[in-house]
């Protein structure tokens, strides 16, 4: 297929990597920074553009991959002819889109994507389209890209967004609360890496449930108040400490 792509930021970036790779052209990338759009048009040896009203033709998917925020700004600037319309977000409806083509659709990669990216992990993708031929046609771009493409209404997509951020954002975001608490004590957080990759690692074997291990999990209240009087001077850990353990201690009382 040829591919117009709208960004170039880090899942556009990824997206035209991915693309490329399972042997799609990408012929157009558009992005409101002029020399983001040459640097990433290089990369995948396409046309930077800096205007819509010089869109290809020719292409047969324009792919929005841009932020949550920016897509019903961009959707009112976009009137396409022939070609289908996605973008990328979880948590914003397809219908957005209704306006600017007449086949139109989300590819949403439940994924974490970053530019940087040596290596690309897999991909999933929830699909949704406006009629059966665009599913169809979403159906078979995303499974040339991934092995895991499912469809997904935008409930569906959304439930399904929010379950991302919990395990991915939230998760990583303990992370850096746990990395300045150890670079505030001198102790080496690299330290904890095998750790981390073990229990993530451990999901690919069962039920989270039944993976949880810990002083809460144990009802070790001597532990858990040792550890609540060492993070004393951070009143903010401290209470999320206590607010994790408790819910840890409820999920498994009702067992």
């Amino acid at each position: 297929m040829k591919v117009i792509l709208l960004g170039s930021g880090n899942t556009a970036t990824v997206l035209a990597k991915m693309i490329v790779k399972a042997e799609h052209e990408v012929v157009q990338v558009w992005s409101r920074n002029f020399d983001h759009a040459k640097v990433l048009a290089a990369k995948v040896h396409a046309q930077p553009i800096t205007s819509f009203d010089e869109l290809s033709a020719e292409a047969d998917i324009c792919i929005m991959a841009v932020s949550d925020t920016a897509i019903p700004e961009l959707a009112k600037q976009l009137k396409l002819k022939r070609k289908v319309l996605v973008h990328t977000a979880g948590s914003v409806s397809k219908e957005l889109l209704k306006n600017s083509s007449a086949d139109y659709g989300v590819l949403y990669p439940l994924q974490s994507l970053r530019k940087e990216m040596i290596v690309i992990p897999p991909v999933p993708f929830l699909i949704d389209g406006s009629s059966d031929e665009v599913n169809a046609l979403l159906e078979d771009f995303a499974a040339s890209l991934s092995d895991h493409v499912e469809y997904a209404d935008d409930e569906t997509r959304l439930k399904m967004h929010l379950a991302a951020v919990m395990v991915s954002n939230f998760t990583n975001h303990l992370y850096a609360l746990t990395e300045d608490y150890c670079k505030d004590r001198r102790l080496d957080f690299k330290l904890l890496h095998p750790l981390i990759i073990e229990v993530a690692c451990r999901l690919t074997q069962g039920h989270a449930v039944d993976m949880q291990t810990g002083p809460a999990r144990r009802g070790d209240e001597e532990t858990i108040k040792k550890h609540l009087l060492l993070l004393e001077i951070d009143e903010h850990l401290q209470d999320l400490y206590r607010e994790l353990s408790d819910s840890i201690g409820k999920l498994y009382r009702k067992k």
